[in-house]
């Protein structure tokens, strides 16, 4: 269990790149009524997933520390859907409360997130303490959409000669993006979140696009530049999380500049507020992402 409320702010940067597409616009950049960017909370939730996985394996973490909501593509037990994850380890005739402790215990990302779990006429809702926010961009953002052409036949055309398969990649140009997060020192009670977790949830938040290379989302077009680490002196919280956001101010970019960089924004903190909160026990911690 953890004792302190925890706050953090992280700042992403995105050039050329698709930070998160829309299966409803044919996968083009999620975007908001008014062009601002977005990246939604179940991706960046994927992402820590991931990370923590890479952890989980590259250290040696032991029991514990294994992912129960894993990715297709890292998928490394042989089981091909959750219910088959869940029912190798539970059967109906557990009790909700040893199933609910149980997956706490095994699976660091259920007492991180949480968990609704429905298999085998059970009806579990597990609340965990770390909590994601939809991600927008500072600014609004340019989509773009790039035609491709693959000049190679997919199947056997024999020897008539098939015309070229068209295609598209969306992308946007440039765009920074806030991320704001919490840990409820509460609920990490009930689900066993303890100080190791924290460290591995920050690791995973600082490499966050580490081992994260996809066509969309070619390696150096997304990086964590910063991430602002507000820890409370108690549980409830020395001030509330939306006070919190508050503190890290900076400029609207010039719409007509034509080749915009992170330091265009001039990100700085509210030193008068910060120190009215530092002398009610906030600390902060600026962790350098990767």
């Amino acid at each position: 269990m953890i004792n302190n409320k925890i706050d953090f702010l992280m700042t992403i940067e995105v050039k050329n790149a698709n930070p998160n597409g829309d299966p409803l616009t044919s996968n083009m950049p999620r975007i908001d009524s008014l062009g601002y960017g977005i990246i939604s909370d179940v991706c960046i939730k994927r992402k820590i997933r991931n990370r923590m996985q890479d952890q989980f394996k590259e250290n040696d973490l032991g029991e514990g520390y294994d992912i129960f909501v894993k990715a297709n593509d890292r998928i490394d037990d042989d089981f091909r859907s959750l219910e088959k994850r869940y029912k190798a380890y539970f059967d109906k005739e557990k009790d909700n409360e040893v199933i609910e402790r149980s997956m706490n215990e095994k699976w660091i990302d259920v007492r991180s997130f949480g968990q609704v779990v429905t298999f085998n006429k059970k009806s579990i809702g597990i609340r965990g303490p770390v909590s994601i926010s939809i991600s927008k961009s500072l600014d609004p953002v340019i989509t773009e959409t790039m035609q491709i052409v693959r000049s190679t036949n997919g199947q056997d055309a024999g020897e008539k000669r098939s015309s070229d398969t068209m295609g598209s990649k969306n992308f946007i140009d440039y765009g920074v993006y806030l991320i704001q997060g919490s840990v409820n020192s509460f609920y990490s009670e009930r689900t066993g979140f303890d100080e190791k977790d924290l460290e591995i949830l920050k690791e995973a938040l600082r490499t966050l696009f580490i081992n994260d290379v996809s066509s969309a989302r070619p390696d150096g077009s997304m990086e964590i530049k910063e991430i602002y680490w507000f820890t409370h002196s108690n549980k409830l919280g020395n001030v509330s999380s939306a006070k919190i956001k508050q503190l890290v101010n900076y400029d609207q970019i010039d719409i007509n500049n034509t080749n915009p960089s992170y330091e265009d924004y001039n990100f700085r903190l509210d030193d008068k507020k910060l120190k009215e909160y530092k002398d009610k026990g906030l600390t902060l911690e600026i962790i350098e992402g990767i």
